[in-house]
């Protein structure tokens, strides 16, 4: 063997084990640590945003275990690519494409209508999907699209669903939430944005949001069987941040596409801790937690508000048209005593979502483009 070919063979050799060396430290690195057996057999599960990202890799996930999965999504072409995938990689034949736009209210209750009537059960319920720093637009009833996506439409979704996930217990609720939500903030006055909107803190709000409305569904279902808890999955690389205009410039491709391969999880990776929320045994009576690398952490101190739950419930459910929900249990002593104003009371002084984004600058009525992507309402390149 002359001395070249060696010197070529070494060159592989380096190259070889570098790349695989990076490859396990990155896995060993990003990646949660959860490993189960635990079997879904017998056992239905939606995931909203099921055709991409996090939500495709979390029902491929569940399929494999055993369970029948709806995929609920607005992209019905993408959504059927992703049940084709899921079957022939698990085997299992009950994976189901659901239509359900979470920019439309009359599309999730057209949805759940039709899940209450043919489904016998709900032993699972994934609200993954959502958008993430996109331009201003508007859900079909004119609330701000991150906003309406990533926590209206979920709310909306889950309440209509609840009976279904009450009959089936012990049964869950999986809302995945982003760490932003330790940076948002309510604002009651200008809910909807329609005084000033910044699409990272609109982000930040809707996850917050959802941070809320997971910590207030848990108090509201105990004793029911039926828990909720919030999961973050990490850093993870997916089709989320396509509206940021850095990640699609030229040196976002160039410079920081490649080097996130380094950085983020992959989505199967992100998707192991929405599963380990799905179908971890240990879970079964814990609710109203924040789970990120398959263990409990912090929430932020807003979303423990009572009566800031209490009054963001009531306004969700105004702006949904929600009449029926789960009772709130009676606020502890202290509250009752407090000098705030009570939801119903500070209603008056709300934003709605038909005060303003229904409109242009001289009044008249808009159609204004609707563009969901129904992936991952995770982190990406945004949380820290």
């Amino acid at each position: 063997m002359n001395s070249l070919m060696k010197k070529g063979l070494l060159a592989a050799s380096v190259v070889g084990t570098v790349v695989g060396g990076t490859v396990l430290l990155r896995d060993a690195g990003t990646a949660p640590k959860f490993s189960t057996d635990a079997r879904l057999d017998g056992r239905t599960v939606v995931v909203t945003g099921a055709n991409t990202g996090i939500g495709r890799e979390t029902a491929l996930d569940c399929a494999r275990r055993g369970a029948r999965v709806l995929l609920a999504c607005r992209d019905m072409t993408k959504c059927e690519e992703a049940r084709k995938f899921i079957v022939l990689e698990t085997s299992n034949k009950y994976v189901y494409c659901r239509h359900c736009d979470l920019a439309s209210q009359e599309s999730i209750r057209k949805f759940a209508e039709v899940f209450n009537k043919t489904e016998p059960r709900l032993d699972v319920l994934v609200n993954n999907a959502g958008v993430m720093r996109c331009p201003r637009l508007v859900t079909l009833e004119g609330i701000e699209l991150q906003l309406g996506v990533n926590h209206m439409g979920h709310f909306l979704l889950t309440n209509l669903l609840l009976d279904k996930l009450k009959s089936s217990a012990p049964s869950r609720v999986v809302n995945l939430v982003s760490v932003a939500h330790r940076r948002g903030a309510i604002d009651f006055k200008d809910l909807n944005s329609d005084k000033e909107y910044s699409p990272v803190e609109a982000y930040n709000n809707s996850q917050l949001a959802n941070m809320i409305f997971t910590v207030e569904l848990a108090r509201r279902l105990k004793g029911t069987g039926v828990t909720c808890n919030a999961v973050h999955p990490g850093l993870t690389a997916t089709e989320l941040s396509r509206h940021m205009s850095f990640y699609n410039s030229w040196l976002a491709a160039v410079v920081v596409k490649p080097l996130q391969w380094f950085v983020l999880r992959t989505p199967a990776q992100g998707a192991t801790a929405v599963v380990y929320a799905a179908a971890e045994p240990s879970l079964s009576e814990r609710t109203g937690e924040y789970i990120s690398e398959c263990e409990g952490t912090t929430i932020a101190e807003e979303a423990l508000n009572e009566r800031l739950g209490a009054r963001l419930w009531a306004t969700s459910a105004r702006w949904t048209g929600l009449t029926a929900g789960p009772s709130r249990p009676a606020p502890a002593e202290s509250a009752q005593t407090s000098t705030e104003s009570t939801p119903t009371e500070s209603a008056s002084t709300e934003s709605t979502p038909t005060e303003s984004t229904s409109t242009d600058s001289t009044g008249a009525a808009t159609d204004v483009p609707v563009d969901v992507t129904l992936a991952a309402a995770t982190v990406t390149s945004v949380a820290s």
